[in-house]
C-alpha cells in the first residue's frame, strides 16, 4: 500500500514574521524624513555647493567663469566690506536687544495677565505678517519722514538733539540715519522675538509663583529667580531668530537709511545683481554664514542651552 505525498512550501516561522515586522516598523521613521532630507537636498545642499564652487571662480560675464580655486576672494571681499560687516552686526544686536526689552513684558503679559484677551493679543503680535515684508518698511519711511509728527514731537522734547550727539541721528531727522534703520529691523523683527517668549513663559506652572510667594519673596525676586531662568530657552530661541535673519537683511538699510548705512546683505545684493561679480557676492555669502554660526555657537555655549540646537 503506498500513500500519495504532496510538496507544499514551508510555512514561514512566526520568528522570521515578527523579524520582518520589525524591520518595517524601524524603517517607517526613514521613510517620514525622506521628503524633507529630499527638500534640503535640492534646496539648500545643491545650491550651497554651488555657490561654494561660485566663490573660488575667476573671470567675467562675457567671458565666462571657470573654478580655479581662487581663494584670495575670500581675503579680498572680506577687507574691503569688513565695515559692512561690523555695522551689521552693530544694528542686527541692537534691534535684538531692542526687541528683547519690549517683547519681554508684552510677552509676559499675555501669558499671565491677559485673562480673556490673550487671543486678540496674540493675533494682534501676528497680524503684521499677514502684510508685505516691503510694505510695513515703505509705511517706517513715511512714518519717520522729515517734517512727519513722530518727527516733530522728537524735535520738540529735544530728543534729536540727543541722538544726533549720539550719532544716532543727522540733521535732527530720523530718516536715513542708523536710527531709522534700527527702529525698522526692530519693528519687523519683534513677532520672531515675543512668540517664542510667550510659548517659554506660557509653560511656567503659575504654582512656582504662589509658591515663592508663600516663601516671602517680592516680585522682583521671584522673576529673577523663577521666571527669568525658567524663560531662558525662549530667551535664546527669541534672540536667535531675531539676530540671524537681521545680520543679513537688506531691505531696511535699502529704504530707511542711506550709503553709509549700508549692510553686508545690500552689498551681497548689489554684488550679484548688480555688479554682477558673483564670485565676490558667493564669498561674501559664505563669510557671512560662518561668522554667524561662529557668534551663535559662542552664544549658545555661554548661554547654557546646548539642548536647543
Amino acid at each position: 500500500m503506498t500513500t500519495a505525498t504532496t510538496d507544499h512550501p514551508p510555512a514561514p516561522s512566526a520568528d522570521g514574521a515578527l523579524h520582518k515586522a520589525v524591520l518595517r516598523r524601524k524603517r517607517v521613521p526613514y521613510w517620514l524624513l525622506l521628503p524633507g532630507a529630499l527638500w534640503l537636498l535640492v534646496f539648500f545642499v545643491a545650491p550651497l555647493v554651488y555657490q561654494a564652487s561660485t566663490s573660488v571662480q575667476t573671470g567675467s560675464l562675457e567671458e565666462g567663469f571657470k573654478v580655479t580655486w581662487h581663494f584670495a576672494t575670500y581675503w579680498d571681499a572680506l577687507t574691503e566690506y569688513y565695515p559692512q560687516f561690523l555695522r551689521s552686526v552693530a544694528y542686527s544686536a541692537t534691534a535684538t536687544a531692542l526687541c528683547l526689552l519690549l517683547g519681554y513684558p508684552l510677552a509676559y503679559l499675555i501669558a499671565f495677565r491677559a485673562g480673556r484677551w490673550r487671543h486678540v493679543l496674540m493675533v494682534l503680535v501676528i497680524a503684521p505678517f499677514f502684510t508685505s515684508f516691503l510694505i510695513r518698511t515703505l509705511a517706517w519711511k513715511t512714518i519717520l519722514s522729515d517734517g512727519g509728527p513722530v518727527v516733530r514731537a522728537l524735535d520738540a522734547l529735544h530728543v534729536l538733539a540727543v541722538t544726533d550727539a549720539l550719532g544716532v541721528t543727522e540733521g535732527h531727522r530720523v530718516l536715513a540715519t542708523p536710527l531709522a534703520v534700527v527702529c525698522g529691523l526692530t519693528y519687523n523683527f519683534l513677532p520672531f522675538m515675543i512668540l517664542p517668549l510667550y510659548t517659554s513663559l506660557e509653560r511656567i506652572d503659575s504654582r512656582l509663583h504662589e509658591a515663592a510667594g508663600d516663601l516671602y519673596a517680592r516680585p522682583l525676586t521671584t522673576f529673577r529667580k523663577v521666571t527669568l531662568p525658567l524663560s531662558m530657552p525662549g530667551v535664546v530661541a527669541g534672540t536667535l531668530l531675531t539676530f540671524i535673519p537681521a545680520t543679513g537683511d537688506y531691505i531696511n538699510a535699502e529704504l530707511l537709511g542711506s550709503t553709509d548705512q549700508k549692510m553686508i546683505g545690500n552689498v551681497i545684493q548689489s554684488q550679484f545683481l548688480r555688479v554682477l561679480d558673483y564670485p565676490t557676492a558667493a564669498a561674501l555669502s559664505f563669510l557671512l554664514m560662518a561668522a554667524i554660526l561662529a557668534m551663535v555657537t559662542v552664544y549658545i555655549r555661554k548661554s547654557g542651552t546646548e539642548e536647543l540646537v
